[in-house]
């Protein structure tokens, strides 16, 4: 098994979508419908403008296993609009998703790691993330098992979905 990264584009937004949906179906069918909802992003044209903005705005990765895109995330110079930026240049993680199909072959661990020497090299000290802070916290968890540490909880919008922001220095 080889786990290569490769940086993508603005044309990758349909991949993007497509795995941000397998993320959704398998956490719908393990009963953990706050997280991301119940619907494809792909249908939501809210969702499907956020992952264009991203795309065009941030550097989508990829984790590929054996040349098969199993992972993404999108890294940008900031968070999105419902969180403060942090007060020194830092790198933000958007969309992170993983194709349920490689689980536990290493390819977000792979692509997180990535990401952290990409922003090293850019002689940024700051990488961050906000995650989904509800249900058991594996989420939360494996950031943690990945080099981040937690920040700053928030909730969001009207019904008040629980975040986590969580940080890496890399310098």
């Amino acid at each position: 098994m080889t786990i290569t990264i490769r940086a993508g584009g603005p044309d990758d937004a349909p991949l993007i979508l497509g795995m941000l949906d397998s993320a959704v179906e398998w956490l719908v069918s393990q009963g953990r419908t706050r997280q991301w909802g119940t619907e494809p992003w792909s249908g939501n044209p809210r969702a499907v403008e956020l992952v264009h903005r991203y795309a065009a705005s941030g550097t989508p990765y990829f984790a590929e296993i054996d040349g098969t895109p199993a992972a993404t995330l999108t890294l940008s110079t900031g968070p999105g609009p419902y969180l403060e930026p942090a007060d020194e240049p830092e790198r933000f993680i958007h969309l992170f998703a993983t194709d349920r199909r490689f689980k536990g072959r290493g390819a977000g661990a792979a692509l997180l790691a990535h990401v952290a020497q990409v922003t090293r090299e850019a002689g940024i000290s700051l990488l961050r993330v906000d995650c989904y802070a509800g249900d058991d916290g594996k989420l939360i968890a494996y950031y943690e098992r990945n080099g981040f540490i937690r920040t700053e909880p928030y909730a969001y919008g009207e019904d008040k979905w629980p975040g986590q922001v969580l940080a890496r220095r890399v310098l």
